[in-house]
């Protein structure tokens, strides 16, 4: 988890009010303001390319996607900033956070990688509207998929592979979420393809 960004602790409603200036987004866990690092080129590729898809699908849809931008809040008074969400259900309770997501993505890097698979993993299966939850590796190719259809059992996508998004009736296939992604695995993905096109 990165490092606490001050010792003092904060009321949901003082850190709404921080955020709205702050240069650095930051995450409320547990009554404390952890500061967020940068993303790497893949992991803005990833989650570009997967709300790029949600957004052109979902377009005429009352299910509407958002980018890290959105906060979340979770049922314990939490607060994440999820790489991508779609969120059907909107209560409006405030204009900057959603607390009924049907789908959170998370693209993990060194950083965040813990957080992802284990504070995260537990807060968001226990928010009631949410249906699936995405942890993408950027740096190789392996989608886990968990979805509350199949009780928050984990399922492992890769190259080659399509993962649909029951909640929403969409299906990707795996070399479309990692479209443009400079991994070895795609590399290799890559290169195989282009012998097989000069054959």
């Amino acid at each position: 988890m990165p490092a606490v960004s001050q010792n003092l602790q904060l009321t949901a409603e003082a850190y709404l009010r921080q955020e709205l200036t702050s240069k650095v987004k930051h995450e409320l866990i547990d009554g404390y303001a952890y500061a967020m690092a940068g993303v790497s080129e893949n992991h803005a590729r990833i989650s570009g390319n997967i709300y790029r898809k949600f957004g052109n699908y979902l377009e005429n849809s009352p299910c509407e996607p958002f980018v890290s931008d959105m906060k979340l809040k979770t049922p314990t008074g939490n607060f994440y900033y999820p790489d991508v969400m779609v969120v059907c259900e909107d209560d409006k309770e405030n204009v900057y956070y959603k607390n009924k997501p049907t789908i959170i993505v998370e693209v993990l890097s060194r950083s965040t990688r813990r957080i992802d698979e284990t504070l995260k993993l537990m807060s968001y299966i226990n928010i009631p509207s949410l249906q699936e939850y995405l942890i993408i590796e950027q740096d190789c190719v392996d989608i886990e998929v968990f979805r509350q259809s199949n009780d928050w059992r984990s399922s492992h996508y890769f190259l080659g592979d399509e993962v649909t998004f029951e909640s929403i009736g969409l299906t990707l296939s795996v070399a479309e979420i990692y479209h443009r992604v400079e991994n070895e695995d795609m590399l290799e993905f890559l290169n195989h393809n282009q012998l097989l096109a000069q054959t």
